[in-house]
This record gives structure tokens, sequence and C-alpha cells, in this order.
């Protein structure tokens, strides 16, 4: 079986604006000049757990209804995105990889994308890629895998490496040529010797257990987070928009391998996540990621965190 997952180039965005903004944009540097970059790193505490989370990038991509709304009309789709205030045209991605600190230990959640940004956002968060203590692959999709090697050395040279047996069997096993695996070859399996993998319900450290969520992958993995009271969901790529896959969790999404699965997972957890008031994070929610979830009609609404978690 060979998946192949293409990626529309992104959008430039500047031929589409107006002249006049054009002659704006001295004035804006200027204003700009000196000011601190956005941040890449959000921290919180969730009882006795440390959780952060670092955006390794942003980009925005076009014909956001291919990827997001498969079986959704398209008056059906651009009647949501109206209703939230976007456009049915665009998205914009995000990239959120998760630290999460517990009991002397520093357990990051995937690697990002591979181009330098998961060291950045980790700098920030005070934190060099050799302190990580654990590395968790939540499934192997290329940005979730790319960090892990940095000019053919492991990234994280002193961390062991948990992931699902269901997930890393089937890409393992891939045939060369495939994207996805050529990348696991290349990223993962020579780290292999030091990973545990793990199934549903394992727990990663104390307080961390997986929760099986196949569909957007064979074997893809949430974690459920527990501290002295306060729980989180790490939902990864469980639902990919935060409007879309909410509002319709039976809109199939591009990315999905499993498009009935991945349907059945997402009302499976979202429907836990609202009815136990549980926060979660995201991977490809807006930054920082985090918020919770409400029932909405036969669906779901994302409500971002303001200062909750402060």
């Amino acid at each position: 079986m060979t998946i192949r997952l293409t990626r529309r180039a992104a959008l430039t965005g500047a031929a589409a604006l107006p002249l006049a903004m054009s002659a704006a944009r001295p004035a804006l540097a200027e204003a700009h000049a000196g000011k601190p970059a956005l941040p890449h790193a959000r921290a919180f505490s969730l009882g006795e757990m440390s959780v952060t989370t670092l955006l390794d990038g942003s980009l925005p991509r076009d014909g956001a209804k291919a990827i997001f709304g498969g079986g959704a009309s398209e008056e059906e789709f651009a009647e949501v995105s109206a209703q939230n205030f976007i456009s049915p045209d665009t998205a914009q991605f995000y990239f959120t990889p998760s630290l999460v600190e517990v009991g002397g230990q520093k357990i990051l959640f995937d690697t990002g994308l591979g181009q330098g940004g998961i060291a950045q956002a980790l700098a920030e968060a005070g934190t060099t890629p050799d302190q990580i203590d654990v590395v968790v692959l939540t499934h192997m999709h290329p940005d979730h895998i790319g960090g892990m090697m940095t000019e053919g050395a492991p990234t994280f040279a002193n961390a062991r490496y948990v992931t699902g047996r269901v997930e890393y069997d089937f890409w393992s096993k891939m045939d060369a040529g495939n994207r996805v695996g050529d990348l696991v070859a290349k990223n993962v399996t020579p780290l292999a010797e030091k990973m545990t993998f793990i199934e549903d319900g394992a727990e990663v450290v104390p307080g961390i257990t997986a929760l099986a969520s196949f569909g957007h992958t064979p074997g893809h993995l949430s974690f459920h987070l527990d501290s002295a009271g306060k729980r989180l969901v790490l939902a990864a790529d469980l639902a990919n928009h935060y409007v879309w896959s909410f509002a319709h969790p039976e809109w199939e999404v591009q990315f999905d391998m499993d498009k009935a699965a991945a349907t059945a997972a997402r009302r499976k957890v979202l429907g836990m996540l609202a009815a136990d008031r549980v926060a979660m994070i995201g991977y490809h929610m807006p930054f920082p990621a985090t918020g919770f979830v409400e029932t909405r009609g036969d669906g779901f609404r994302f409500v971002p965190v303001s200062y909750q978690m402060m």
C-alpha cells in the first residue's frame, strides 16, 4: 500500500494585496523595528505537571474545502466558514509539539517539520534538545518526525523514545519509494533500539497514558495527562482544523487515511472532552493550540484558552 500525501504550495498572498499596502510596508516595518518576535512557546501548569506548547511553524494553504470538507457541499462549507469569520478558500496551518515536565523528566511529544523551528521554540522555553529525556511520537507523518534527526544525527541525543507499535509496524514495512515510509526509515528506524513500542492504555510515565485514536493514521495515538485532579488530552491530529473538523466531524479530511475510523475517533474523543470538560491540545490548532470542547448541535466547538491555565 502506498500513501501519497500531496501538499500544494503555500500562498504568496502579497500578489493579491492592493498597491496601497505595498506603500504602507516601509512604515509598518519601521513601526515594528526592534520589537520582539511573536512567541513560539507558551507554558502553563497542570496539577504538578508543567506543559509548554511549542510553535514549530505556521503557513497558509489554499484549497481549504478539498482538504477539510470531504462530503460537504460548497454551500455548507461556505456557511460554516462564514459563521466563524474565516475564509472557505484558505486555511492557516500550525505545527505544535508539546513539552511536558513531570517527575524531573522533560517529555517531548512530536518533533515538528525538521526545519529548525523546534530548537528555537525549545530555547524560548529554556530547554535545549540534549535536555530532553523522552520523545513520544503520536504518529509518523512527516510534520511529526521531521525533527528527529539533524544533519544525520539524533536531534535529542540523550532521549529514549516511545511510539505506538501499530504505527511503527505499518510504516516500517513500507517498500522503498513511499514518502512517509522512506522518512521513517531515515529518521525513526535508526533509533528503534532505544524505543519502547506501546499499545492503547500504556503508561509513558505516571500520569501520562496512551489513548488510541486510529484513523488519521493506522496507529495514531492521543495521550491523556492526569495530575493532582487536573486533566488534559494531547489530541495530536485527531481533529486537524479548529472549525471544520469540530463542527462536522464527519467531513472527511484529505490527510486521514481511514476516513470512517477518523470520524469515529473524533466523535468519541471530542465527545469525552466535552462531557468531562477536559482541556485539549491539538497539534494543528491556532497557537497556543490549547482549548476546551463544547457540544454544538450535532457537532462540537473548539473554545481557545484565554487565562484559565495561568
